[in-house]
């Protein structure tokens, strides 16, 4: 690979543009976006339309199905979400990226936390700057400079920004399905780490909740006729949590018990909550066959009931992944960046596109940390650093030299082609 002067040309247009792209991720940083507030969501969301009218396809809405919530009575509800956002610009070209990000924060509407503010040291501290409205910037800079590239004609793209991500992408999951088994190659824009490195592999996860029916009785006179549902939540939590250290790579995270009743009345609804971490397939069948069972042990007077599934599952750093990070790489070093990857424990969007067949990047995003915090930053400098990292792979992309047709083939083992 080589830099040519049309190449630079587009570089030096995101360069000059430096301020802009950080300007603008701040100012959606003020909007709390948390996920499961609604307004907020949607006040993003009409920004994010205007600011993706600039590329060549006119942006549409998704509408989302609702997904089921556990609420704290043990019934079941439903989580309405407000429309995703797509952008297809010359789906007839030859060579199909797929990019996607998320508008959704972890911040709920009553956080303290809802403005970008500048730390000692220069770096940006803010609600969802690294993860990932910067990310979001970052993106759109990158593809508005591609457009002034004459090889632009050769790479057609789907932009999907999500509303859900922080809460497992359960609406959107289907959508990104879609789009992945229509792309070569993916881009996705959570945070890189902050020396720059990319997530290699990535474990899956999943959210589940068990319900536990027990029966109402008065603490003092009838005791003996209750069926405590704390207790019983407390017991399954206890044995979930002795499913960590079985199997190499799951983790289960019992994260909270709800339910409960006055000190006086034996409790009749408690819920369990828990979320696993696993590295691969067959780690995921062991435990889903280990919740089923604790699930389906006798408690005598109560009643257990599951619900959650495994949303992602892992994207392990097949051959096809490591093609597309060599190839990436190769594109940094261009541009004086040393591109490296690592393992994570964490999961996004990125596997999703993984479990449809799609090779991704998935931490293109601006370099920052203490995500999921209110020390949550990111570094000025990354903003273009990152942005021309993403307009360069998609000019070799369009120039051939990145080869997405041959990354997106070695996904199926029997060479078969996009």
């Amino acid at each position: 690979m080589r830099l040519k002067d049309e190449d630079r040309a587009v570089l030096e247009a995101i360069a000059s543009d430096g301020g802009w792209i950080i300007d603008r991720a701040v100012a959606w940083c003020a909007i709390n976006s948390g996920s499961l507030h609604l307004a907020g969501l949607e006040r993003q969301r009409q920004i994010l339309l205007d600011a993706i009218s600039t590329l060549p396809g006119a942006p549409t809405e998704i509408p989302l199905a609702a997904s089921e919530v556990i609420g704290p009575d043990g019934r079941v509800g439903e989580q309405h979400h407000t429309p995703a956002i797509a952008v297809v610009v010359r789906p007839e070209a030859p060579l199909q990226v797929v990019l996607t990000g998320h508008y959704d924060t972890v911040y709920p509407e009553t956080s303290g936390f809802q403005t970008v503010q500048t730390r000692p040291d220069g770096a940006l501290r803010g609600p969802g700057i690294a993860d990932m409205k910067g990310g979001i910037s970052v993106m759109l800079a990158a593809l508005e400079a591609f457009e002034r590239h004459p090889d632009a004609a050769n790479v057609g793209y789907r932009v999907l920004l999500s509303p859900d991500e922080e809460i497992g992408s359960i609406a959107s999951g289907p959508i990104l399905s879609d789009f992945a088994r229509l792309g070569h190659v993916g881009l996705t824009y959570e945070p890189a780490l902050a020396d720059g490195s990319l997530a290699s592999s990535r474990k899956g996860s999943g959210n589940f909740h068990i319900v536990v029916h027990g029966k109402a009785a008065h603490a003092g006179r009838d005791f003996g006729a209750g069926r405590n549902a704390v207790i019983g939540a407390a017991r399954i939590a206890e044995a979930l949590h002795g499913l960590n250290n079985q199997r190499d790579g799951v983790t289960v995270n019992v994260a909270r018990i709800d339910g409960g009743a006055p000190l006086n009345m034996v409790p009749e609804v408690a819920i369990a909550r828990f979320n696993v971490r696993f590295p691969d397939a067959e780690a995921a069948a062991w435990f889903e066959a280990r919740v089923a069972s604790i699930v389906a042990e006798p408690r005598e007077g109560l009643h257990v009931h599951l619900h959650g599934l495994i949303t992602r599952g892992a994207k392990p750093f097949n051959a096809a992944q490591q093609q597309l990070f060599g190839a990436v790489k190769e594109v940094g070093a261009l541009l004086g960046q040393d591109i490296a990857w690592k393992p994570s424990g964490g999961v996004c969007e990125g596997n999703n596109l993984f479990a449809s067949g799609l090779p991704n990047v998935d931490t293109l995003g601006v370099r920052g940390g203490d995500i999921h915090s209110e020390a949550e930053h990111a570094f000025p400098e990354s903003f273009v650093e990152r942005a021309q990292l993403s307009a360069l792979i998609l000019m070799k992309l369009a120039s051939g030299e990145i080869d997405g047709r041959s990354i997106r083939a070695a996904m199926n083992p029997l060479g078969e082609t996009h």
